[in-house]
Parts: structure tokens; sequence; C-alpha cells
């Protein structure tokens, strides 16, 4: 219980002054003219002057707080390295031994853990971590902080006034003096590259508490693909050109051969993703006699702004003759020559709309096709009638590759296209628009062209179970064969039309390789706060796939079925940097963070980095190595600027209460205020009438 004096003025504060001046002017001239009983007149007028101060005796019921002490832990990954993990552990555990002895002296002890998880941002935030776990605690409460940590912090203010209160803040520090380590800095990193193009990587190799200058091989990856392996000087700056293979992500990996005896080999790596982006994909369209889904092809084509399309119609073969003079003829010749010997390479695809031979192609023409879909390049061959007749692109040396040969006849008849079981589960087919429903929602066709020696895959059947679209795979090429002419009824809308850009543009993207609609594939994405792994296939069940975090840890994860031929599953990212998925020979990379994470850039412990900011607090530094159970004696401290030795810490407490209840007892106020005046003035009267 606090005793205390409180006024509550019965007038304003000018008036209380002007009274108390008068008061005290006339009490002067009654004391200075030795009038009779001056004293006590004075003593009466500064009671009636208090009288109108209102006084009152107050008296307060406080309850004392307890002192906070924050202690917080640092839980990031590169605590995780060498033995840090156990020095924290046993570290908390002994000092939060030795802090109970403040609890019996009423201080409140906080653990705060710091770091765990990827987070939202980069890099080791104990004091940000510190603040979030005082924000409920007024700052005279605050007794001090103790950090548990490896040195390596990134957000030290400017200055420990921005703490937002007084009082010291330590750090005992795990991990070892003289540690070793090696690593890779990524120095310049493009963003994006012309697929079939080379880019400029930059990077320098850094060994840290080792002698510089080492020569040290190095490994360059591209999707897991070893593509190089340079040897660098260690400090200088090194480059690699790496070329951009395909479009979408290219992970480039540079890994440098270990240092004996570093702390770990898990930053001996660095990664960047290089986003492809083709320049222009070149289309050679070929179409026979002029009909209704010429259009269609070219339209689609022309559509995209990504595809450079050189496009062709056999109006008039060379064996017509019709006496027209030749300088009166307003149709460009083919430039057989030049697009299938000479420019044949230049091509990402070539299509063959419903064309016949006519003598306008020699035989050797076709050779060069063959080789160069078994080369690499793409062959569509969009088949009509044309398919069955004498001159059939099949009776050329194209026969070698295509996937299906006619047999001469046609099925005329009304029927919806369907999925087959294979074609429910590729890339090119899979979950098409309409597909779901038993027939699928689409136009119907009339025609189909009856063939024989199927090889391949059958994505799309009709009547009979007659192909309509065969994939196949040649050399390093691949050939389609669309074995229906009636795809235009779709794109004119015919009975609602059908998803004919949706196949046609994945068709072509398919056979010009994009890794999005590759039959076998595993791909990893970041997206927010976990990571999502997807693995395409043409089989009915998918093994396990293994995956390893940044930190060279392996766990296994099952994938469920999403949908025919695609599995998913998706994990926490709990760690920056690059993880890896492996499942049997596909692998897929995906980097979370920034390129270069704080966590890895440097990992050997120091004390260094917060020996300046913490002595300006008071606090002090450690090593948990070098004290007796890894953590200082803790001190109590109430009245003295030195809260750190040289195996001692102290704790500023304070003596902080809050008010539970307050009393009031007005001096003049009723009965007893007009007791003491009356006394004043009858004290004054009686002594002026002696």
């Amino acid at each position: 219980m606090n005793l205390g004096l409180a006024f509550d003025p019965l007038v304003s504060l000018p008036l209380l002054i002007a009274a108390g001046a008068v008061a005290g002017v006339v009490a002067l001239l009654l004391i200075f003219a030795r009038t009779r009983g001056a004293w006590l007149r004075t003593l009466a007028l500064a009671l009636a002057v208090l009288a109108l101060a209102n006084p009152s005796l107050t008296r307060e019921e406080r309850e004392p707080l307890p002192t906070v002490v924050a202690v917080v832990v640092d839980k990031s990954t590169s605590q995780q390295f060498g033995d840090r993990t156990q020095m924290t552990e046993a570290a908390r555990a002994e000092l939060e031994k030795r802090l109970d002895k403040l609890k019996e002296q009423g201080a409140e002890i906080r653990f705060i853990d710091a770091g765990a998880g990827a987070g939202e941002v980069d890099g080791t935030r104990l004091f940000t971590a510190l603040s979030a776990g005082l924000a409920d605690v007024p700052p005279e409460r605050v007794a001090g902080a103790i950090f548990l940590t490896d040195g390596r912090v990134h957000d030290i203010p400017a200055t420990m006034a921005a703490l937002g209160f007084h009082a010291p803040v330590h750090a005992i520090i795990s991990g070892h003096e003289g540690e070793r380590d090696r690593r890779v800095a990524l120095t310049s990193t493009p963003r994006f590259g012309i697929v079939g193009q080379r880019q400029t990587i930059g990077y320098r190799v850094e060994d840290e508490g080792a002698p510089a200058g080492a020569r040290v091989p190095v490994t360059v990856r591209r999707d897991g693909a070893v593509v190089a392996r340079p040897v660098v000087t260690a400090g200088q700056p090194a480059e690699i050109d790496v070329e951009i293979t395909h479009a979408g992500a290219n992970i480039v990996e540079i890994e440098a051969a270990g240092l004996d005896g570093e702390l770990t080999p898990v930053n001996n790596r660095a990664a960047v993703s290089i986003d492809g982006v083709r320049d222009k994909l070149r289309v050679l369209l070929v179409s026979g006699e002029p009909n209704v889904g010429e259009r269609t092809w070219r339209n689609l084509l022309k559509s995209d702004a990504n595809v450079d399309l050189v496009h062709f119609t056999i109006l008039r073969p060379p064996e017509k003759q019709d006496g027209t003079p030749i300088n009166e003829l307003s149709l460009i010749a083919f430039p057989t020559r030049e697009l299938f010997q000479q420019k044949i390479k230049d091509f990402d695809l070539i299509i063959f709309d419903r064309y016949a031979q006519t003598g306008v192609l020699p035989m050797i023409y076709f050779d060069n096709i063959v080789r160069y879909v078994e080369e690499g390049g793409a062959l569509l061959v969009a088949a009509g009638a044309d398919y069955t007749s004498e001159g059939s692109v099949f009776n050329t040396p194209l026969e070698s590759i295509l996937p299906a040969g006619p047999t001469g006849n046609l099925t005329e008849e009304p029927f919806r296209a369907k999925l087959t079981s294979a074609g429910e589960r590729h890339p090119v087919t899979r979950a098409l628009p309409g597909s779901q429903n038993d027939p699928p929602s689409w136009a119907r066709f009339f025609r189909v062209i009856d063939s024989r020696g199927v090889r391949g895959t059958s994505v799309m059947d009709g009547p009979n179970k007659e192909p309509i679209l065969l994939l196949d795979r040649i050399g390093q090429g691949r050939v389609a064969l669309l074995l229906s002419d009636q795809f235009w009824l779709w794109a004119r809308g015919f009975e609602g039309g059908g998803p004919y850009i949706d196949l046609l543009r994945r068709l072509s993207h398919w056979l010009m390789k994009e890794p999005e609609l590759e039959e076998e594939r595993l791909s990893m994405v970041a997206r927010g706060p976990d990571i999502v792994v997807e693995r395409q296939t043409m089989g009915d069940s998918v093994p396990p796939v293994v995956i390893t975090t940044p930190t060279g840890a392996t766990r296994t994860l099952d994938l469920t079925a999403a949908e025919p031929g695609l599995f998913r599953a998706t994990f926490p990212a709990d760690t920056l940097g690059l993880w890896r998925a492996a499942n049997g020979d596909l692998t897929a990379l995906v980097n979370v963070g920034p390129l270069n994470p704080r966590e890895f850039a440097e990992v050997t412990s120091t004390t260094q980095t917060l020996r300046a900011p913490l002595a300006e607090t008071g606090g002090g530094v450690w090593r948990m190595a070098d004290l007796a159970g890894g953590v200082p004696r803790v001190v109590a401290v109430r009245s003295s600027d030195r809260f750190a030795g040289e195996d001692w810490l102290g704790l500023s407490m304070r003596e902080v209460s809050v008010v539970r209840g307050l009393g009031l007892f007005p001096l003049f106020a009723g009965l007893s205020g007009l007791l003491i005046l009356m006394a004043g003035i009858a004290a004054a009267w009686a002594r002026e009438g002696r």
C-alpha cells in the first residue's frame, strides 16, 4: 500500500494562482507591519487557499509485475550443420535451469524459436523474432534477452535503440573456432535464353578458413545431365556458357569439389533457372488440292505468334499442260530443292495436309524427310482420301516411318471419335474438353481411312476401333498420323464443334518436343509454402519418388492418381535452396527462395558479427564450447551498468507494478474542511482579541 497526496482544484488554475498571490501579498503586509496575530492570519489565508486547491489523501493498492527475460533460439538451416543443433539444445536446457532461480525473484522467462522453416524471407532474423515475442511487454519490464545462435544473423538493426527497450542483449554462440567451408556464389545469372543459343553464367568458388588460390574442379549440370567439368581458382571469378536446349525452365547446377574438413557440402552447389524461349517455331505446311480443312490448319498455325509458317498449296502439278503461257501464270514456283534439301533442318515441323504424290517432290526428297525425322525432326501427315490413292505418301520412302498404312478402303458413316485407354493417359489428349462424357460431347465425323500395320500409340479411334490419331517416335524424331479429314467440322462449329484448337495445338507442340507434353515426365514446382511433384506416365502406377532436400537429406514420397496418366503429391517446402526429385531415370529440380540463400552463403560460426552491436546494450558474446555447461552464469543485476563478464551474464531486474485499487480522502470536503477553516479563523480572531 502506498500513501500520497493529490489535488483537484475547485477553481481554474489561473484563479487559484491569483488567490495564492493575493493571499501571499496580504500575509507579507501583515508580517512586515508587525500586526498582532499576523502569523495566525497568514495560516488562515493559507488554509483558505489550500481549501480551494481541494487536497486529498490517496491510498494505492499495487501489484508487482514480473520482469521478462527473452531467450531466442536460432532454428535456422545453418544451425543444422555439424553438431550445432546438439550444442544448442544442451545449452538451452542448462540455461533454463539457471534461469529458474530468477523465477523465484518474480521473473518471467520466454523461449522464442526463430528461423524454423523456409519462411517468406531469406536469412536468420533473430531481432525480428525478439521484437515479435516481446510485442505485448512494456519496455520497462524487459530485463534482457539471450540469443542461442551460430552468430550468422541477418537482421541486425543499425542502432540498438531500435529495439525499443533499454536492457542487455547477450549471445551464446554454437559451433567451433576455425571452421572451414567452401561455397559456390553466383555473380551473374541470366533469366531468359533463346532455345538453341548459349547463355553465360558467372560464378565464384570461395573458401573460408582455408588458403586462397586453390585449384578447384567444378561440375556443371543442366537438368541433371553433366555438360562441363572446368577447373577454376578459388576466390577468382569464372564463367560458363550453357546451351538452352528446351522451352521452359532450364535448371543449371554448378557444383564445386569438396574441401577437406569443411563444415558442409550443401553450399558447394548453386543453381540458376533460365527460362528457355523459342525464337520462332518454323513450320512447313504442304497442302494438296484445295480442301475445306486447309484453312483450319492455316488459321491455327497463324494464330500462334511464336510460329513462323511457310505454306504451299499444290495447285498445278508439273505434268499439267493446258497451253497457258508461263509468263501469264501468277503462281509461285515450289522451291523444292531449297526446302527439302538445303533448309530442311531449319524447320521444327513438316505437315503434309492431304497431299498426294504428283511428281512435284522427287523420291530423293522423301528420303531427306526420313533422315530429317530420324535425326530429331517432326512430321505430321493429315490424311484424307488421298492416302488410299496410288499417289499416297505411304507409297514413298515415308512408308518406313509412318505408323500405319492404308488398306485402300474408307469407312463412311456418322460416328463420334473417342479417346482410347492410351489416349486418356497421353498428355496430347488427356482431359481433352468433352472427353469425360460417354460418348464424348463432340461433333460427329463421317469418314475415317481404314489402316493396317498399325504401330506406335493410338490415342483416338472411331468405328470398329479404327485409329484416327496415331503417334510414334522414330529415332530421335516424332511422327503423327491423322486418319480422318473431318476435323474441320469441329472448327466450323458443326453440332457444337469440338476441341480442335486444344487437340491440334497440343499435337503440334508434342511433335516439337515441348517438355510439358512428354509421356514420361517428372516435374516439381513451388506453389506458395508447398512443393508440388507431378509424374506423367502411360503406365497404371508409379513407384515412390525420392526427394533430396537442400541439406542433402533424402525421403520417399508416394504419389496419388490425380487424373489418368497423372500422379501428384504435395509437401511443405521447409528449407530454402535446391530440391531434387528422382523417379527411375527421371529427375526434376526446383529452387525454393533466392538463388543464393543467405543461410548457405556463410555457414561458419562467428562471434564477431554480434559483438559490437550487443556491446551497445551492455551485453556480451560467448562460445558454448568455451564454457562449462555451454552457458555462462546468470546474475540478477539491480543497480549496475555492467551486465557481462568472462563467465557470467547479467540481467537488469526491474521493479514494476500495476495499480489495482485507489482510495481518496478529501481533506477540505464536508465537515472536516469546515472545521479546519473555522479553527484557523478562530485562532486568528482569539489572538487579535487579547
